[in-house]
């Protein structure tokens, strides 16, 4: 059966269901009324999972460099604050995910974006705490628009993060990772950022079905798998509005952690 936009929405108010009216390749928005999107040009689509950002999440989308893109798509998975409100009155289109995890909401988000048409050529995806720095997206999508990379990740470094951003947990965490699937993949990342970018084709490939914390590095496997050409792009880190939900806690950090062994240990007997 096929999914309809108007199904992955949900039942909005009037006033937030986004209804479009189609005449080649513009589309007119009748959320934004005078807003007509011109697909030759914007081709970005933009996905951020969200779980209790209320404070930050509106920080995130205006930061958002728009020239490019089609739609900011915020996956509200499971919030029971503002979340949902704030991101729909900064002019994002708000999906609702009730499967928790970071993964669900991810492939809620590309759920979505299949239903337009023509389906967007990059997407992007960011966390909604307000650590990336959205406006940094046209160094991450540059690779992909130069025709040297099909996955571009936003690569964390030393120099670029800002004390205290990064938990030495995580700090290690992300180095066995990264040695683990060189070492088993022959793949050389430095990095499972969140803050990446990727054209939609190949995201569409690599069939992606992680729903939590796994999500980021199987994305990563998959394409190493598939010898996806890739770039790390160095991006800034900040420090996250209000407390992780994982790395601030003993039992997320051991989830994730777990998780991400896992997957990649899981990937190798395939």
């Amino acid at each position: 059966m096929e999914i309809s936009r108007k199904d992955l929405i949900g039942n909005n108010s009037a006033k937030d269901e986004v209804v479009r009216s189609r005449t080649k390749d513009v589309i007119v928005d009748s959320s934004t009324k005078d807003e007509v999107v011109d697909r030759s040009i914007k081709d970005v689509i933009v996905i951020i999972p969200a779980f209790n950002e209320e404070k930050s999440i509106g920080y995130v989308i205006t930061d958002i460099p728009r020239e490019k893109v089609i739609e900011v798509i915020v996956v509200n998975n499971g919030s029971d604050d503002r979340t949902a409100e704030v991101a729909r009155n900064a002019g994002a289109t708000v999906l609702t995910e009730t499967r928790k995890g970071y993964g669900s909401a991810c492939l809620k988000g590309i759920e979505y974006a299949r239903t337009l048409h023509p389906e967007p050529t990059i997407a992007v995806f960011l966390d909604a705490d307000y650590s990336d720095s959205p406006g940094e997206m046209p160094e991450i999508l540059k690779p992909i628009r130069e025709g040297i990379a099909d996955m571009v990740i936003g690569a964390r470094v030393p120099g670029k993060r800002e004390p205290g951003s990064m938990m030495p947990q995580q700090i290690f965490g992300n180095w066995l990772a990264t040695r683990l699937m060189r070492l088993i993949y022959g793949v050389h990342y430095t990095d499972l950022g969140p803050f990446r970018a990727i054209r939609f084709a190949t995201l569409n490939r690599l069939g992606m079905i992680d729903t939590n914390f796994g999500w980021t590095v199987e994305m990563q496997i998959k394409a190493a798998r598939m010898n996806v050409p890739f770039r790390e792009v160095p991006v800034s880190y900040k420090n996250r509005i209000g407390v992780s939900k994982i790395a601030g806690t003993v039992s997320g950090t051991v989830k994730a952690g777990y998780k991400i062994i896992y997957t990649i240990l899981k990937y190798s007997r395939k």
